[in-house]
C-alpha cells in the first residue's frame, strides 16, 4: 500500500525554502512513500528530489497559465507559464502526463483558475483536488468534490505543502501499481484519504518567504 501526496513544493518554488533533502527526510519520518513534487513553473525540484529519494517521486509542475494554475504530473519537460489554459492542458497531455486542477474554488488565492477557464478545462482534466489542506474555507473543498462528481473525475487529497510542518498531515492511501500514468489513475480510483487542514496562518509564512527570497537573493 502506498501513502502518497501529489502536491508538494520545494525551494525551487519562490514561496518555499524546503530543500529536496529536507523534504525526503520528512517524508521518511512521516511514512510517505510516494509523492509528486509540483513546484511553481519548474520541474527542477522534482528532478532533484527524485535523484535522492528512496521512494517513488512523480515529476510535476504547478503551471501558472494565462487563466490560472493547472498541475501537470508525470512530466518529461517543463510547461511554460503564461499559455492559455487549454494549451497548457494540451501540452501536459502531449507528454503523456496527467492533468490535475489545484484548489479550483479557493477565492483567497490570486492564482486560482478562473471560472471561465475551469468550465473549459474541467472536462479534459484527469483529477480535481477534492481536498487541499491549505484551503481557508472547507466550502472550497466541498465545491471541488461536487465539480468532480459532475464531470466524473477522480479526486485527490493533498497538503500543497511548502514547509516540512505540513508534509504528512494529509495523504492518500492507494494500491501499488505499474508506475505508468494509466496505472496511477486506476490505483487512485481505489484510494482512501486522510484529510487534515492546516491553519490559514500558513499563508503568512509563505508570503514572508516569497518576500524574503525576492529581496535577499
Amino acid at each position: 500500500m502506498l501513502r502518497a501526496d501529489f502536491h508538494i513544493h520545494t525551494c525551487y518554488s519562490p514561496d518555499s525554502v524546503m530543500t529536496p533533502q529536507r523534504l525526503v527526510d520528512k517524508c521518511v519520518k512521516a511514512g510517505l512513500n510516494y509523492i509528486a513534487v509540483t513546484d511553481h513553473n519548474s520541474i527542477e525540484g522534482a528532478v532533484e528530489t527524485a535523484k535522492i529519494a528512496p521512494f517513488l517521486v512523480i515529476i510535476g509542475e504547478e503551471v501558472k497559465s494565462a487563466q490560472g494554475e493547472i498541475t501537470g504530473l508525470f512530466l518529461k519537460e517543463p510547461i511554460p507559464k503564461g499559455l492559455p489554459a487549454m494549451e497548457t492542458v494540451r501540452r501536459i497531455k502531449n507528454q503523456g502526463g496527467v492533468v490535475s486542477i489545484p484548489h479550483p474554488f479557493d477565492t483567497f488565492r490570486r492564482s486560482v483558475i478562473t471560472p471561465e477557464a475551469l468550465a473549459e478545462v474541467a472536462p479534459h482534466a484527469d483529477i480535481i483536488e477534492g481536498f487541499n489542506a491549505r484551503n481557508n474555507l472547507q466550502s472550497a473543498n466541498r465545491k471541488a468534490l461536487t465539480l468532480a462528481e459532475e464531470h466524473g473525475k477522480l479526486v485527490s487529497a493533498v497538503t500543497d505543502a511548502h514547509t516540512t510542518y505540513e508534509v504528512g498531515r494529509t495523504y492518500t492511501e492507494m494500491p501499488e501499481f505499474d508506475g505508468t500514468p494509466q496505472g496511477f489513475l486506476q490505483a487512485l480510483a481505489e484510494a482512501r484519504f486522510v484529510k487534515r487542514p492546516v491553519t490559514p496562518l500558513i499563508h503568512v509564512v509563505t508570503t514572508i518567504t516569497k518576500t524574503r527570497k525576492r529581496f535577499f537573493r
